[in-house]
């Protein structure tokens, strides 16, 4: 996490070597990868509205950097509640597939040239497959079954800040604050190692808020050139105290930069390279608990670097003039987790904007 914050600050000098003043353009290449959030402000007067649809996809785990296999994971790993009554000394149920999906509906508006205002709400999907080994210590698989839940998750308001600009460099600042608006308390059915199938309180994974008040300071630049653009963001989530269930989701440092080449004024193509790392969840809910991976609070977090393949499309007249279409495709290069936890597959971003 030390090299991560570093990293950042130097970014952060970098970016305020910069001066001048700068217009908004109105080509494709102008708007980062759909997949950054706070990429560009608006001139005074402005509203834009957004719509992103997220996927992400998981199978298998990893023990830090590397696979494990579901047998090791059950006959090594040990479980975090074990001693108490009807828990066994290791894992018993393991995760096969995750897929989270997120329906992001977002609102800009710039009551100033040097203030956008933002604010952003999201619909989340979890659904997780799980496989369950028989008894205390057997290698015999009892069953599957899948755990689920929706609904709204937190709420976010920020103010972009504009402090540098020029003909083709832009530099601003994003103050954004986390509203705890998602549910902590989701449950469902599970199979245990007994074959019993009681309704529990869902793992940290399969909730959908933080349950916390979170600052989200971030610095964004934009440097815009008529075949190639680029940019970089770097920002944080900080955590301010402990929710209602007695715990505190781990601080984000997100590190990431882009390159564009615009085809013509109404497309561009994308690549971007991300980095972030995430502590582990301090402290616990009494609620959670059981012989899998995702009940304990210490298998959450690490670090990840991402590669993405993105598109960009902007109307440019009649119907369609202001409105972008915007896709982002991602993969992972490189996961280094905390303790046992699943592993990305892949990860895609569909979005829409229309700016008035």
């Amino acid at each position: 996490m030390t090299i991560y914050r570093s990293v950042i600050f130097s970014t952060f000098l970098a970016l305020l070597a910069n001066t001048g003043v700068c217009d908004s353009t109105d080509h494709a290449s102008s708007h980062a990868p759909i997949g950054v959030m706070g990429d560009h402000t608006h001139k005074k007067g402005e509203v834009m509205f957004s719509y992103r649809r997220m996927q992400m996809s998981m199978s298998g785990n990893l023990q830090g950097s590397d696979n494990i296999s579901d047998d090791s994971l059950v006959t090594n790993v040990t479980n975090r509640f074990a001693g108490m009554p009807g828990m066994p000394p290791t894992l018993r149920i393991v995760p096969q597939d995750m897929e989270t999906t997120m329906d992001m509906f977002g609102l800009m508006y710039a009551p100033s040239n040097s203030v956008t205002l933002m604010l952003m709400t999201h619909y989340v999907d979890k659904e997780m497959t799980l496989k369950t080994y028989q008894g205390p210590t057997s290698l015999n698989v009892r069953g599957e079954f899948t755990t689920a839940s929706s609904g709204w998750g937190d709420t976010k308001i920020a103010a972009l800040i504009s402090t540098r600009k020029s003909s083709s460099h832009k530099v601003h600042f994003n103050l954004g604050l986390n509203l705890p608006t998602g549910a902590l308390d989701n449950r469902d059915r599970i199979l245990t190692p007994m074959g019993g199938t009681p309704e529990v309180r869902l793992p940290y994974a399969m909730q959908l808020g933080s349950g916390t008040y979170d600052i989200e300071p971030g610095i964004t630049y934009n440097n815009y050139g008529s075949t190639v653009s680029w940019g970089a963001q770097a920002r944080s989530v900080i955590r301010l105290g402990e929710n209602d269930e007695g715990y505190t989701l781990g601080d984000q440092y997100y590190l990431s930069g882009w390159a564009q080449y615009s085809l013509s004024r109404a497309a561009s193509v994308a690549l971007r390279l991300s980095g972030k790392t995430v502590a582990e969840i301090d402290g616990a809910d009494a609620n959670i608990m059981g012989p899998v991976q995702t009940a304990d609070p210490s298998n959450y977090g690490g670090d990840f670097i991402n590669l993405s393949f993105g598109i960009n499309l902007l109307g440019q007249q009649g119907w369609v003039n202001k409105h972008r279409l915007a896709f982002e495709y991602t993969v992972p290069l490189m996961q280094d987790v905390n303790g046992v936890q699943m592993e990305m597959d892949t990860m895609w971003t569909l979005g829409y904007q229309y700016a008035l």
